[in-house]
């Protein structure tokens, strides 16, 4: 078990090698993935950061999160929700980003799905593909590295391909674009850590939305 001491010291190390290039990279991915300007929910926001980025990239966009966990300092609005319904209307969203959370749940589908009936336009998705040399571990240290020290639940539920298009086809998703060549470290630690281990993706209804 980590001390509290040691919890803050991982954290530190992480957020000084792999944070703050993460929310640049990220923010940048997600504001060409999301095709047109609208009202957009960030579901597991954390504080917000990559949200605010975004933002100041895409004007046209209006951002604000939800998380099970609300933080005393976000930048921007957050909205608490039980992990299982979100608390907005159907279709109230043009668009939902979700960013390195569906490994962190017992099943994929079920978030994906419930933010596929608030986001009326589509999805942009920012996780993990289980696929290619020692993936699993890899993953499994990156995971830990990340959000052990913010005692962040850990099932390490990595997707395949298959798997993603599986849960895609619950959920009436199709992939509209696809990107795992993200570039999130610098050389040489993206040959191990990035690789293809990481997507963005754009899912949009299998019928798309009116209007």
């Amino acid at each position: 078990m980590l001390t509290a001491s040691s919890k803050s010291l991982l954290n530190t190390l992480h957020y000084k090698a792999v944070f703050s290039r993460r929310v640049e990279v990220l923010s940048e991915l997600i504001a060409k993935a999301i095709p047109q300007g609208g009202r957009v929910l960030d579901l597991g926001c954390g504080d917000g950061r990559i949200a605010a980025r975004l933002m100041e990239r895409r004007p046209d966009l209006a951002v604000e999160g939800v998380d099970v966990l609300v933080r005393p300092v976000t930048h921007i609005p957050v909205t608490r929700y039980d992990g299982q319904t979100l608390p907005f209307a159907d279709g109230s969203f043009d668009y939902v980003v979700i960013v390195d959370v569906l490994h962190h749940t017992d099943d994929a589908a079920v978030v994906l799905a419930e933010a596929a009936r608030v986001g009326r336009r589509g999805i942009v998705v920012k996780d993990h593909l289980r696929e290619g040399w020692l993936a699993g571990p890899t993953l499994r240290l990156m995971d830990w590295v990340g959000n052990r020290g913010h005692d962040v639940r850990l099932p390490y539920n990595y997707l395949d391909r298959a798997q993603w298009a599986r849960a895609l086809e619950r959920c009436d998703l199709a992939v509209s674009t696809w990107r795992d060549r993200l570039a999130l470290y610098p050389p040489p630690f993206d040959w191990v850590f990035g690789r293809r281990l990481h997507f963005v993706g754009l899912f949009e209804p299998a019928k798309p939305a009116s209007g």
